[in-house]
């Protein structure tokens, strides 16, 4: 009878942790994307008029929600460029979050340089933290367990930059935490193309970039759709630069890698 009335306690002690645990970890658990707060975030009336225009054909919202990013995170954007997206990282993650904006040395002395400091100073961007830095190693060793990495509508470039890409894929792997995603958004290439338009059409072909990025240790976890453009015959300049009238017109691919 004792010995049944100690292992009687012993169970029941042993519960109470397994329950206590069980609520810890609820708690650690954040809320799943909440798709009317992305909207207001989108919708927030202190965005620029520059940044409205875009949205359009970039679609922030669905994006946001793709990614999963929610206050209290830290992010990254490589090659940020003016910050359109940074921003919309900022707001995500606010109050207490923080996004690390990359961008290379040599593309801010030549293009970037003054609307990516003219954005840092808006104060929706204060828990954003500036990294100049190339792709091949765009983070110091200080900044790693990141939630989330973004890279938007760049991947291609890395081709004309002649970017050591499996470098800069590994080094986003060291900086994520176990399930952290790595989320890349591109201009659809033609099959068969590889990176051969990446510096003329602006363009890669979908299947080498995943390739690529589970060379390096990643998994694919999911596929967005809402930029998807069926009717592009992918022939054609996608850079802003060259042909901005048909900006947001292009077939994208967007894809959520995870760190396992």
């Amino acid at each position: 009878m004792i010995v049944l009335r100690v292992a009687l306690v012993s169970l029941i002690a042993t519960s109470s942790i397994a329950l206590t645990g069980c609520s810890s970890l609820s708690r650690m658990i954040s809320a799943p994307p909440d798709p009317a707060r992305y909207a207001a975030l989108v919708a927030a009336p202190d965005r620029t008029p520059e940044d409205r225009a875009l949205d359009a054909g970039r679609k922030p919202a669905e994006l946001l929600v793709f990614t999963g990013v929610t206050p209290g995170m830290r992010v990254a954007e490589l090659a940020a460029g003016g910050g359109y997206t940074a921003e919309l990282l900022a707001r995500a993650v606010a109050p207490t979050g923080q996004v690390y904006g990359q961008n290379t040395p040599a593309l801010l002395q030549r293009f970037l340089e003054k609307p990516w400091s003219t954005r840092l100073e808006r104060p929706v961007m204060k828990g954003v933290i500036r990294l100049d830095r190339t792709l091949d190693d765009p983070f110091p060793a200080d900044v790693k367990d990141l939630d989330a990495v973004l890279f938007v509508l760049f991947y291609h470039d890395t081709v004309a930059l002649n970017v050591d890409r499996g470098r800069m894929n590994r080094a986003i792997f060291a900086a994520l935490k176990p399930g952290g995603s790595y989320v890349v958004v591109d201009h659809s290439g033609r099959a068969g193309t590889g990176t051969s338009e990446g510096s003329t059409l602006h363009r890669i072909e979908e299947s080498v970039v995943r390739g690529e990025i589970e060379a390096a240790g990643f998994k694919l976890a999911s596929e967005g759709s809402f930029l998807r453009e069926p009717s592009d015959p992918r022939d054609w300049n996608a850079s802003p630069r060259q042909a901005a009238e048909r900006r947001g017109q292009s077939d994208r691919f967007v894809l959520r890698f995870v760190k396992p």
